[in-house]
């Protein structure tokens, strides 16, 4: 496993960070509580030192399951968790001091510990000033409650206000092969910040994996129906171009296309980790091997331009 440490902080992560969306029991298809236990238990074992999650995995089924596990080897765990996402509300934005305060409590019980190690906002609040939400992170700071603070889905306005108050440690944005919003602003943001960043939906829902031969069909409740836009027209043809072009290397690399595509996130400029959801302990022992690959020119060039002609195809509609 490789391992990567924040700037201006010691928290050495791995390259490829345990995502639990999956693992929280809704949004994802079938789910087998053993199994997201032995999951976690297996991505520990193997090297992965860091987890990312939040309270509204599972309406904090995700959380209470990671806490019950690493409560036995905390010290050796990472918990990236988030706040700003009421669960009584259904996912209303609250990034309010009084919420922030009874948000963290609430995931330090779920997971049994008295600290979270990167504490994210999840979303942005347009009912709260930025000011007054940093204010109250930067208090629970004091107090030893969290120890670095971090963003997620901001856009580049708000993540260079937000950094007007306080230190920013990690940026969590959706970036992949088949995203790349990041790229017109807040990349260039990160780059002269030294802030890394640590992506999420990195295999595009299962997408990179070249495992869906035809377009598959979810419920509306699934989060390949309702979040991640690829699997519908007219990005499919596009994308079907893509998968090939991943196969391609990946036939050459004696990899798997999924592993091709993390590999190429782990290339790109101020990339530190990849956040990779999982239910399976082979579905982790795949993507650990990601960051083994290296990716010519050639390779990352043939990649750029296949992504490249579906992201500018979603531009245009």
């Amino acid at each position: 496993m490789q391992y990567f440490t924040l700037p201006n902080s010691d928290l050495e992560i791995s390259r490829v960070i345990l995502g639990t969306w999956p693992l929280g029991g809704d949004f994802w298809g079938p789910y087998d509580k053993g199994k997201a236990v032995e999951t976690i238990e297996f991505s520990l074992d193997q090297g992965i030192n860091t987890i990312d999650t939040a309270p509204i995995y599972g309406q904090g089924q995700a959380e209470k399951i990671i806490g019950s596990i690493v409560k036995k080897r905390r010290e050796q765990v990472i918990i990236a968790t988030k706040c700003g996402l009421d669960l009584q509300k259904h996912g209303v934005v609250d990034l309010s001091p009084s919420f922030i305060k009874k948000d963290l409590e609430q995931s330090l019980t779920r997971l049994q510990t008295d600290y979270i190690d990167l504490y994210q906002c999840h979303w942005p609040d347009p009912n709260t000033p930025l000011e007054k939400t940093m204010e109250a992170l930067l208090k629970l700071k004091e107090q030893g409650k969290i120890r670095y603070l971090g963003l997620s889905n901001f856009s580049n306005e708000q993540f260079l206000e937000a950094l007007q108050y306080a230190s920013i440690t990690s940026f969590q944005p959706h970036y992949s092969l088949l995203h790349r919003n990041l790229e017109k602003d807040i990349l260039k943001t990160c780059l002269q910040n030294n802030i890394p960043i640590l992506s999420y939906g990195s295999l595009g829902g299962g997408l990179l994996t070249g495992k869906y031969k035809e377009r598959p069909s979810f419920s509306k409740k699934d989060a390949r129906s309702f979040f991640y836009y690829f699997f519908k027209e007219p990005y499919w043809e596009k994308i079907e171009n893509l998968i090939k072009v991943l196969e391609k290397i990946a036939i050459d690399k004696k990899a798997e296309p999924g592993q091709i595509a993390l590999a190429w996130l782990l290339a790109q400029k101020q990339v530190g980790a990849v956040i990779v959801g999982a239910k399976t302990p082979a579905q982790i022992e795949m993507n650990l091997k990601s960051p083994n690959y290296f990716l010519t020119d050639q390779d990352l060039q043939d990649l750029d331009l296949a992504s490249r002609n579906v992201y500018q195809n979603k531009d245009k509609n």
